[in-house]
């Protein structure tokens, strides 16, 4: 993992990547801090964090478009997949590679409220919390567009798509509002993961009687809550599943400097998981 790590790591600073990210991040970081806190003279730096969270939107497939497709063209990949390197070594050395220059940017940006400091006092541990959120909130972002960029061997497809997928987190708490919450939509959405998740098991044993009894398996559980659970078990599911996904709505207590261990393990599961689905997809390729 660490030789992985170093190689993608001197990658982002020997092309304009990184300096294209970290400048690009700069920029609007300081024009916010500048509106918000100087010229307002508002010592509330969190706002600006809170505000700045859009950023994720263009500066991360930025990030993360090249972590797969760049080996695709230097005709590496097949080097690295047939290598004794494992597949999560790999994966996680490119990932914690693009948090890297993610956290290398966000350091700098601590000048901000230091300076704020020479002018009066400032809430420092409620600053700190709404670095740690923002840091896990871009964490979870790059894991999305790690995972994408594991789908494609375009770099432009790779970033087009990772765009797409972070707006839709990022309008997700709208969306939700616009959900139905009855009981049969709620049966028949469950259903649909069910499916789903027979799916996902069949791609990746190749296996069909492993997809289907998964489906089936599913199918029983749906058919159990229905009769053994609550009566309104599938009243509003589509929209606490949904809602279970949103990472904004978790980043507003780390906005207002409140460090809850919920949250938290959160953000580390959610960006597990995507880590976990691209060692899956590099897995298939591997053997395809």
């Amino acid at each position: 993992m660490l030789a992985v790590y170093k190689r993608e790591l001197r990658a982002y600073f020997t092309s304009s990547t990184g300096f294209i990210f970290m400048g690009f991040f700069l920029l609007l970081a300081g024009f916010f801090f500048a509106m918000t806190n100087i010229f307002r003279a508002s010592p509330n730096y969190n706002a600006v964090l809170g505000e700045i969270t859009f950023i994720f939107l263009i500066v991360v497939p930025v990030l993360t478009m090249r972590l797969m497709p760049d080996d695709k063209r230097q005709r590496t990949d097949q080097l690295l997949l047939t290598s004794p390197l494992s597949l999560s070594g790999i994966v996680l050395g490119k990932y914690f590679a693009a948090v890297t220059v993610f956290v290398l940017t966000l350091l700098i940006t601590c000048l901000y409220p230091i300076i704020m400091s020479f002018f009066g006092n400032i809430a420092v541990w409620e600053i700190m919390g709404g670095y740690v959120g923002f840091l896990l909130l871009g964490s979870a972002f790059i894991s999305i567009g790690l995972f994408v960029s594991s789908l494609t061997d375009n770099q432009v497809i790779s970033a087009v798509t990772t765009f797409t997928a972070l707006l839709f987190m990022w309008i997700l708490d709208w969306v939700v509002q616009g959900l139905p919450t009855d009981r049969v939509s709620g049966i028949i959405f469950a259903a649909i993961l069910a499916v789903a998740a027979g799916a996902f098991v069949y791609f990746n044993t190749k296996n069909i009687y492993v997809g289907i009894a998964t489906t089936l398996v599913g199918a029983a559980i749906i058919v159990a809550a229905y009769f053994f659970a609550d009566t309104y078990f599938f009243d509003g599911i589509i929209v606490r599943v949904f809602e279970w996904f949103s990472l904004l709505k978790r980043y507003e207590e780390f906005q207002l400097g409140v460090l809850s261990l919920g949250p938290i393990v959160y953000y580390i599961t959610f960006s597990a998981a995507f880590v976990f689905l691209t060692v899956r997809v590099l897995e298939s390729k591997r053997w395809s």
